[in-house]
């Protein structure tokens, strides 16, 4: 399929399907939020993993029911991706017009205590989606929330200087971050990393030799007021939250002055909605809050103590999570040029008042 620009298609109101995996999840969840509203019939599959990875405070349950509660065209399925064969007998009843690809396990630590668990969950798991959407919705957009753990270690190569609360890049090639065609090989990705990267080539490769209509999303920090955030993964979420309730925030390695940018989920999923209305084929994007939105952990203190007007309580450790990126900022100069209407419609002031926000009620 060629990757000149395609035509859109139509997405009238109770004449879509779409299927979410994950969807009790910050992403997920905010996919299906966005589509019920447009209309779309949503099915999502989530069977509360996040939940068994993080223990109680990993738990979505809460989300499924919002979204249940909400939605009257949201149509939950208690479904593992490993399952290959439900994955496949679902497919075949709703042969789908869009796919959304959230379902994961997340985190670099615990994939290495359970390595069995993460690979087939986010390798195998993904295989089963798309072999199930090439025989049974072969025309289906198919998106891949993919992650920017990918290029393992690798931009912690590029020169840095260290600034007051920050690191930052010192090579004025990456001025405006980091592009889709960084390398991959000869880096430390952790096995998170690796078997992200299984999934990722897979989703590219299912677009490139059958001609589906895929992409992957290389997220950089995703977040949002609906991440059940917790220490191994959900990085502001979990940062807003050990402020408001006085706990210790662990700082591993790199002067806390380690940076990210930061994407919220309406924006990830106003783009997937791009993507599906001028799909292309193989496709891989950069997604993040660019430059912009980037903050590190020093200044995201900063950010929710001014919130909350509580001061943060941490605790330093010297020694940084393996395969950990030092300062990481996504280029989207590509994103933008294949879809100039979508643009960041969420500052990193809204991002922490609404997880700010959405805290404080749930504590209430």
């Amino acid at each position: 399929m060629s990757n000149d620009t395609p035509p859109s298609r139509s997405t009238s109101a109770g004449s879509s399907s779409m299927l979410v995996t994950g969807s009790s999840g910050l992403i997920g969840s905010e996919v299906v939020d966005y589509f019920c509203k447009l209309g779309w019939q949503v099915h999502g599959i989530d069977n509360n993993m996040r939940a068994d990875f993080f223990g109680p405070g990993g738990d979505t349950r809460w989300n499924q029911r919002r979204l249940q509660a909400t939605h009257q065209r949201f149509h939950h399925h208690e479904l593992d991706v490993r399952d290959r064969q439900g994955v496949e007998a679902l497919l075949q009843g709703l042969r789908p017009q869009l796919v959304v690809h959230t379902a994961a396990q997340p985190s670099h630590d615990l994939a290495a205590s359970r390595p069995f668990d993460d690979f087939d969950v986010n390798a195998g798991g993904t295989l089963n989606l798309l072999e199930a959407v090439r025989r049974n919705a072969p025309e289906a957009v198919f998106v891949h929330l993919s992650t920017n753990k990918v290029y393992g270690d690798r931009p912690n190569a590029i020169p840095l200087k260290e600034l007051p609360t920050r690191w930052d890049y010192a090579d004025p090639a990456y001025a405006d971050g980091i592009r889709e065609d960084f390398p991959i090989d000869q880096s430390k990705h952790s096995l998170f990393g690796a078997s992200k990267l299984a999934g990722d080539v897979m989703v590219q490769e299912y677009g490139r030799y059958f001609g589906m209509k895929t992409c992957c999303l290389r997220g950089g920090c995703l977040t949002g007021p609906n991440h059940s955030g917790v220490e191994l993964h959900g990085f502001l979420s979990y940062l807003v939250k050990c402020n408001l309730e006085g706990r210790t925030y662990r700082i591993y390695g790199y002067k806390g002055k380690q940076v990210r940018d930061n994407i919220h989920s309406l924006d990830v999923a106003r783009f997937i909605h791009a993507f599906f209305e001028n799909p292309r084929s193989g496709e891989v994007y950069n997604i993040g809050g660019g430059r912009g939105n980037s903050c590190s952990i020093i200044e995201a203190f900063d950010r929710a103590a001014a919130l909350t007007g509580k001061k943060m309580v941490s605790e330093y450790v010297d020694k940084n999570r393996e395969g950990d990126h030092i300062c990481y900022i996504s280029d989207l100069a590509k994103l933008k040029a294949h879809y100039p209407t979508w643009s960041i419609t969420k500052s990193l002031d809204d991002i922490f008042s609404e997880i700010h926000n959405a805290l404080g009620q749930s504590r209430g």
